[in-house]
């Protein structure tokens, strides 16, 4: 693929144009099918899902069943996997799940390639390109397909985020962050501790914790954690 076909995907500026290069792009890899999905997990709030692609209407009306999706051998990696994987026939023979595959083949879902991008603030970007030929068999050019899928997945995500859901507004004013309580926040992000986070900045722990007491407050919440996730759902950090 060039460079410019993964650049117009991350400059897409809406959603019909973002679903019409995706599609572009997955035909152009041979892959007649793709889908793309943002799944946003909220504290407190059932999670979201924006889907863009071209899933034809009748698989969709075939496969709403939870049933299917929890037995579903591709769905499941896709919740805990972090590296791209391919699927056919015998993946779904393995696990006991044949019968899902005669369901799907009928609609192109025959074989693919998937991945899951597992992003910070409950954020999970799902990928997939599916089609009825079998993929290749040399390794050489399995791994380049599988190469570009992974590659467009890191610029269709910054796009996802950005054309497909709208940043979450707070129910009233917050009082703004200092730069010193996002840059705690940051680091906290990262999984550091209050006595690490000091040691990165210079403070002590009690000045982190001074701070991020203080990042609590503003964003009314309860703990540093749930800090975060506001603070990256609002694009404070």
């Amino acid at each position: 693929m060039r460079q410019q076909d993964y650049m117009d995907v991350r400059e897409s500026a809406d959603r019909a144009t973002f679903e019409s290069r995706l599609i572009r792009f997955a035909q152009a890899m041979d892959f007649g099918i793709v889908t793309a999905a943002l799944a946003i997990e909220r504290p407190g709030r059932s999670a979201t899902f924006e889907v863009v692609g071209n899933v034809p209407q009748g698989f969709i009306d075939a496969s709403r069943s939870m049933e299917r999706v929890d037995r579903d051998p591709v769905h499941k990696r896709l919740k805990s996997w972090h590296v791209p994987f391919s699927y056919d026939q015998s993946l779904y023979v393995e696990e006991d799940a044949a019968d899902l595959w005669e369901s799907q083949a009928p609609w192109g879902y025959r074989t693919g390639i998937a991945m899951a991008l597992h992003l910070p603030g409950g954020r999970h970007f799902l990928l997939g390109v599916d089609r009825p030929e079998p993929l290749p068999t040399d390794d050489a050019q399995l791994t380049r397909m599988v190469a570009d899928l992974q590659l467009l997945a890191v610029y269709a995500q910054e796009t996802a985020n950005r054309v497909l859901v709208e940043p979450e507004a707070p129910a009233e004013p917050l009082e703004k962050l200092s730069p010193r309580e996002r840059e705690v926040l940051q680091w906290t992000r990262d999984g550091k501790s209050s006595w690490a986070v000091g040691q990165i900045l210079g403070l002590s722990e009690h000045s982190v914790n001074f701070h991020l007491r203080n990042a609590c407050r503003k964003l009314g919440v309860a703990g540093k954690h749930m800090a975060v996730l506001k603070a990256i759902s609002l694009r404070l950090i």
